[in-house]
């Protein structure tokens, strides 16, 4: 029955492909569309969108699979989404197995668009975590699992650099025309991103070092602890999703961590249910501080990376000092 579900929703989606392309009015010989000929991209995120918009400004026309507020974690692709991957002439994902659904995209569309990762030249964290394993005479023991690649990069300026990079090249490669403009806006985003990092490291210098310490409830700072000295003791979903389950046993060690190590705040992003970690808090006593963690806000206080970053670390330190 799965089979046939997924072939009806691909037909599906292919004939709202072609009500679309019509609707919009291209001819049989490919004309250019409203837009004047400009570059179309497809972004899986608001993170790589801001990224795009610093380099590009209104060169290109872009489209976001995943907009401000949605949570990476539970998307599920729309119609409308098959007819921007159809029509683009660049798709830039994160990757680190961020984006499950885009194969399914892919692979739907008749899109001849490239496809650029543009985490591309970042080493991956990887996660691990307890996984409980039933052996023949019915106990259970607990064992280190490899979970996978963190894909949450974007908490170190120093890997959207690396995204900028990519982009920029991936730009340039799709509009010599604009090689110039492409370059000298990357240059100047090169040094805002610098900026942000001194600054962070400022701001974490006010932080005691026996406070370093972050509970988040999914395992999301990764990169951001390892560039910036901090260390992660746990997560009320020790996964890399909100989508993931977790148990009492789990529960109950964080509990006891939290204790263990007297930390002051659990940091839960704005979109995700709090109940869990709530329970822990009431346990524990500690704050519960909201953070952005899988994407950009809708205007204030978080619109873009670098407004993002600044209210994120402001958060951490204030709650942590």
């Amino acid at each position: 029955m799965k089979g046939i579900w997924t072939g009806v929703f691909r037909f599906s989606l292919f004939l709202v492909v072609l009500l679309m392309i019509s609707a919009c009015g291209r001819s049989i010989e490919g004309s250019q569309t409203p837009q004047q000929g400009k570059l179309r991209v497809v972004v899986t995120t608001s993170f790589i969108a801001d990224v795009v918009e610093n380099i590009a400004g209104d060169k290109v026309d872009i489209s976001v699979l995943l907009p401000s507020g949605q949570n990476p974690h539970s998307y599920h692709p729309a119609p409308m989404d098959m007819v921007a991957i159809s029509e683009a002439d660049l798709i830039l994902a994160n990757g680190f197995g961020l984006e499950d659904f885009l194969e399914e995209l892919l692979s739907g569309s008749d899109t001849e668009a490239d496809l650029i990762v543009v985490s591309e030249g970042i080493d991956p964290l990887m996660i691990t975590g307890n996984h409980d394993d039933e052996d023949d005479h019915g106990s259970e023991d607990s064992m280190e699992a490899v979970m996978g690649q963190d894909p949450h990069v974007w908490f170190d300026p120093n890997n959207v650099l690396i995204w900028a990079e990519n982009i920029t090249t991936a730009l340039v490669e799709q509009d010599p025309d604009n090689e110039t403009l492409y370059q000298d806006n990357f240059g100047t985003y090169h040094g805002q991103l610098l900026e942000l990092d001194a600054w962070i490291r400022e701001q974490i210098e006010k932080i005691p070092e026996n406070q370093r310490e972050l509970v988040t409830d999914h395992t999301t700072l990764g990169y951001f602890a390892e560039e910036y000295g901090l260390v992660q003791i746990g997560a009320v979903i020790p996964a890399l999703t909100t989508e993931a389950e977790t148990s009492g046993m789990e529960l109950a060690e964080l509990i006891d961590g939290i204790r263990e190590h007297h930390t002051k705040a659990i940091f839960i992003g704005v979109d995700f249910d709090p109940n869990l970690a709530q329970l822990v808090a009431n346990e524990t006593g500690v704050e519960l501080v909201p953070l952005y963690f899988g994407s950009l806000s809708d205007g204030e206080p978080a619109g873009d990376y670098l407004s993002f970053m600044h209210y994120n670390v402001s958060a951490i330190v204030e709650a942590l000092q």
